[in-house]
């Protein structure tokens, strides 16, 4: 996918007198500040032809100082007056990231919005495909992560709504916060005689995940010694080996609590191989409450999110950006959602 010309100038002239000093710079602000024609700027922001590159290169200069960012609808990439929503997402291959596409695909569709899938984790240029998402829409929401500061300056103007933010963002956010469901499964792990509990973490030895610290604290502090083990990737196919080798120990577990439903399926899986039953010899618990743990056998007990909720406050905070009711950062454009913990045969 082919994104806009990178505005970067060389040219740090004075913007001349009578230019837009306030508001949302326009094109005819921009032709007004190169010294060109309205038709001129449009084949410029555009990587058309028929200018010179100094031209070019000038428009694209006035255009950074004024801050201006190109109507989609006068660029002919949507047709009528729907807003474009663009929507960032790691990986579609986990059975996660195509559940909280349907839903934000199921509510924007209720408001009259397109949406714009970009999986920045398939990309072969994620940079790329982000700055293109952000010229083609009016706001973009989803999982940034480390990369959330340079996307952001890719992203120039177009609000942001980041989606489980590592740290404290810069921009709107929804948190999904597991810290509540994770005590009430730790007392629940008390109640049910567990001893011996392993957490499961998709990360490495250095960089223990949230979710990975918070279940260690909580068990922790009620007096248990649990094992700590790091998975390089959260996957079935992971979680089942390294649920065979902690079976291979010979200790005495009795409860693995995993990074997320995805890896706990490769534990249930493991332990069904090594003829463990569960959950009488191991309690078995996931993360993310996806639909599929219903179907299979036992059922598997999981930490569940509502993502409809989730899509639903990222919705409601882009809209009320776009509609300029509120800010684009602080306290006011920051949501969270919390997950339960979900009962069901393998706890």
């Amino acid at each position: 996918m082919a994104g806009p010309p990178r505005l970067t100038p060389q040219h740090p002239d004075p913007l001349p007198a009578g230019s837009t000093t306030g508001g949302r710079a326009t094109i005819i602000d921009v032709a007004a500040a190169a010294g060109v024609s309205r038709q001129t700027v449009t084949r410029a922001m555009n990587g058309m032809s028929g200018i010179s590159a100094a031209t070019k290169e000038r428009v694209l200069a006035a255009a950074e100082r004024l801050d201006y960012r190109p109507s989609r609808f006068g660029r002919g990439l949507v047709t009528g007056g729907d807003h474009q929503l663009g929507l960032v997402v790691n990986d579609l291959r986990n059975p996660y990231t195509p559940q909280l596409a349907s839903a934000v695909f199921r509510l924007a569709a209720e408001q009259g919005w397109n949406v714009m899938l970009a999986d920045v984790d398939l990309a072969s240029d994620a940079d790329r495909m982000v700055q293109a998402l952000g010229s083609q829409t009016d706001v973009v929401i989803g999982y940034l992560g480390s990369r959330r500061d340079r996307w952001r300056e890719l992203l120039g103007t177009v609000p942001m709504v980041e989606l489980d933010p590592y740290s404290e963002p810069p921009t709107a956010a929804v948190w999904i916060d597991p810290a509540d469901a994770v005590e009430v499964l730790a007392d629940h792990l008390v109640a049910t005689g567990v001893r011996h509990p392993v957490v499961l973490d998709n990360s490495s030895p250095e960089h223990t995940s949230v979710r990975g610290i918070l279940m260690m604290d909580a068990l922790q502090r009620r007096g248990y010694l649990p094992e700590l083990v790091h998975a390089e990737h959260g996957t079935a196919e992971c979680g089942a080996e390294e649920t065979t080798r902690i079976l291979e120990r010979r200790r005495r577990q009795d409860a693995i609590l995993a990074f997320n439903d995805v890896m706990a399926l490769g534990v249930l899986q493991a332990c069904r191989r090594a003829g463990v039953d569960v959950p009488r010899d191991v309690r078995v618990v996931g993360v993310d409450g996806l639909p599929l743990g219903s179907l299979v056998s036992p059922t598997l007990s999981t930490l569940a999110v509502d993502l409809d909720e989730v899509a639903r406050e990222a919705l409601d905070l882009a809209l009320g950006m776009l509609a300029g009711e509120l800010p684009r950062q602080g306290d006011a454009v920051q949501r969270t959602v919390r997950h339960r913990l979900l009962l069901r045969e393998s706890a």
